[in-house]
């Protein structure tokens, strides 16, 4: 017999056009037709036009990852950002709720926005973008999420080496080298914590990178606080930093001052960019792994079960081992 989430992930991976337009007209929006599927694989997001009106996108959440008071409570983190002016793509209301449901579907709607990602080489437009996650830090830390977790060396690091390790991702030959890194690694990550000290950790974007900022002329847009969470302030900052230390130096000046126009930033952070960074490798080869029987993903990442794969990142694992050793960013 088949439950509701074996249900609700069968009907996932089989979503139509049709099923999207019906779940938009029961909330009163008519179709036009048009149709856009959006590059997104953890969620299912579309632009879809409106009849007489302008485009709007649809995401449709992925059974079983989030909790219904796990993705309100990215809403009204959104339209908390939203009403302090942020550029912040918050989700629509509709009969006075953010989430909607159509049959086994959870989704929401969105304004179309549209842009290119940021020049990463324009200081002043890092910048600009320091002042934003600054703002968006400071009203995050006037909440608390109860329904979503922390940025953390058990969910993100333990975890991800456990489930690959026990569901035979790891090709057997390179079982051995996998287990020895990821172990150097984890120690690694802990001793940079270690070194860094206490660190506040509050609401943040979490996954705050140059593919969820569109910049449109001078007006940017901040997408796709799906993956928001707790988390130190770095973790909004790492992702903007580019190439080897002499090119990440200036960037990060960039950012910080920008940042330190509205909140204060503490240097100490710095020790634990690579650990983050450590992190969020180890949690992308467990995401895809947990993702593997979804066939969005075997056609977008043919390479994920291929000996060469596991090849290249155990040798980027050893990379950010020699990484962690080495002295941080510093400010000039």
């Amino acid at each position: 017999m088949t439950n509701a989430g074996e249900t609700a992930a069968l009907a996932y991976t089989s979503l139509q056009p049709e099923h999207i337009f019906a779940a938009l007209e029961d909330l009163s929006l008519r179709c036009d037709g048009r149709f856009l599927a959006l590059n997104s694989y953890e969620n299912r997001v579309y632009q879809v036009g409106i009849e007489d009106d302008v485009p709007l996108v649809v995401k449709f959440y992925r059974p079983g990852r989030w909790s219904d008071a796990a993705i309100l409570e990215e809403h009204q983190f959104c339209l908390e950002l939203a009403a302090a002016e942020l550029p912040v793509v918050a989700p629509l209301e509709f009969n006075g709720k953010t989430l909607q449901a159509s049959g086994d579907f959870r989704f929401a709607v969105y304004p179309c926005r549209g842009g290119r990602a940021p020049d990463l080489d324009n200081l002043d437009l890092l910048s600009q973008l320091g002042r934003l996650i600054a703002r968006i830090h400071l009203i995050g830390e006037l909440g608390e999420f109860s329904a979503r977790p922390t940025i953390g060396i058990a969910n993100y690091g333990e975890a991800s080496r456990d489930y690959l390790l026990e569901n035979d991702f790891i090709p057997p030959e390179l079982e051995a080298a996998y287990t020895g890194v990821a172990d150097l690694v984890l120690d690694g990550i802990k001793a940079s914590y270690a070194h860094a000290g206490y660190v506040d950790q509050f609401r943040i974007h979490a996954d705050f990178h140059p593919g969820n900022v569109l910049v449109s002329g001078e007006q940017i847009h901040i997408v796709d606080l799906d993956d928001t969470r707790r988390g130190p302030a770095v973790q909004d900052l790492w992702m903007f930093l580019s190439g080897d230390q002499t090119e990440q130096t200036p960037q990060l000046a960039a950012i910080v001052e920008g940042y330190e126009e509205f909140r204060q930033f503490q240097p100490r952070e710095l020790h634990l960019v690579e650990a983050l960074r450590s992190l969020r490798i180890m949690h992308y080869a467990a995401w895809l792994a947990r993702r593997w029987e979804d066939p969005a993903f075997k056609s977008a990442f043919p390479w994920f079960d291929s000996a060469r794969y596991w090849d290249e990142h155990v040798l980027t694992l050893r990379e950010q081992v020699a990484l962690m050793q080495e002295a941080p960013l510093r400010l000039s």
